[in-house]
């Protein structure tokens, strides 16, 4: 999805492409070419990307550019419209917010309340398991839960933008928000190693 995302936005060579996907995963998650260029195959077997090749000039090799197709915008858009579980977990989550742009009012607001309510989850098994004669576990332990009552919080705040009942959105239509809010309250979720990009 990831891919397909930001070559909606523009075409991209494989360099800017991986330096994107990178900003966009977090520093934790880095993407080697070795992961990438597979996806990229695999994609262009599926038709669903197309490469381009810029004549070289005299100071720079060639390179392929990579250009996304109609069937990959209607892959995409299907995508977005997924507001089931792999939406609300710390893997996927960060990745479909950075899209919200391209992503329905009712979806955005489902996948929104299913992420708060998966963290509510965590934050009372953290809380039950709280507690202990080791001080550095216990302080381990108030931090993890610091950090996902401030997403909770956040994520209060989104929902109640989205419904109207708040500050507004990043964006006020019914399909735009082009812009996350910048949220000192806001502490993303624990990243895990990268998954193959789609």
């Amino acid at each position: 999805m990831a891919v397909l995302g930001l070559l909606h936005e523009s075409p991209l060579h494989g360099y800017e492409l991986r330096k994107r996907l990178n900003l966009l995963l977090g520093w934790t998650r880095l993407l080697s070419y070795g992961s990438l260029y597979p996806a990229l195959k695999r994609m262009l077997r599926e038709g669903v990307i197309t490469e381009v090749t810029n004549p070289a000039s005299v100071s720079m090799r060639q390179r392929i550019t990579y250009q996304i197709t109609a069937k990959g915008r209607e892959a995409f858009a299907s995508e977005v419209t997924d507001d089931g579980p792999s939406a609300w977990e710390d893997e996927g989550f960060n990745m479909r917010f950075a899209f919200f742009s391209r992503t329905d009012a009712d979806v955005r607001l489902r996948i929104l309340e299913g992420r708060r309510s998966r963290l509510q989850e965590r934050l009372d098994r953290q809380r039950r398991a709280a507690g202990g004669d080791d001080r550095y576990l216990t302080e381990l332990r108030r931090h993890a839960i610091d950090s996902v009552e401030r997403e909770v919080r956040w994520l209060t705040d989104l929902i109640n933008a989205e419904r109207g009942t708040g500050p507004e959105a990043p964006g006020s239509s019914s399909t735009t928000s082009s812009t996350p809010p910048r949220s000192s309250q806001h502490t993303a979720p624990a990243a895990t190693p990268a998954a193959e990009p789609q």
